[in-house]
């Protein structure tokens, strides 16, 4: 749900009051919540990344893949380590995990980052940071990801304008 911050006041209870202009028509989802405890969590809103942009990462990974004799999910999980983003918690801390040395994370989760070997109890543990699932990233963390991935592209004498700025060229050409 979106919306913007319209007023801030303090109650007579003397304990903070918002009000908030929603986007939509909330309303019937919220009459059910009346009178009861929430859970509120309030944050800027950051749009998510677009399907084109999500299409244009694939064209890349695939070219990529091509290129280098990778398959295409090594190629991405690769890119998203090098240029993706690292989870957060709702508290904006990172997310990670230990696990026995002996154990593949990549058999659980696709986006995981070795870090460090730690010795507990005599078993070594290696530590992992999860990274975003494409699809869970914003404009702005998309567009890094991109951006990596046009970066590796050229460096191997890959084309990397989309069709549409392809065609737009040719357009000029033309004339």
């Amino acid at each position: 749900m979106t919306g913007r911050l319209i007023d801030m006041s303090m109650g007579m209870n003397r304990r903070p009051r918002v009000t908030l202009e929603l986007d939509g028509n909330p309303l019937a989802k919220l009459e059910a919540l009346k009178d009861v405890q929430l859970d509120i969590e309030i944050r800027k809103h950051r749009a998510r990344r677009s399907l084109s942009a999500n299409a244009y990462f694939h064209v890349l990974v695939n070219k990529i893949a091509a290129e280098t004799g990778e398959s295409d999910d090594a190629v991405k999980v690769r890119l998203v380590l090098d240029y993706g983003t690292i989870d957060r918690d709702k508290d904006g801390k990172l997310v990670g995990f230990k696990l026995p040395q002996a154990v593949d994370p990549s058999k659980y989760w696709p986006y995981v980052k070795y870090v460090e070997t730690r010795e507990e109890n005599g078993k070594l543990f290696n530590c992992y940071l999860f990274y975003k699932h494409t699809s869970d990233m914003d404009t702005k963390e998309m567009a890094r990801l991109i951006d990596g991935a046009i970066s590796e592209a050229r460096e191997l004498g890959i084309e990397t304008d989309t069709p549409e700025q392809l065609a737009r060229f040719k357009e000029e050409w033309s004339h």
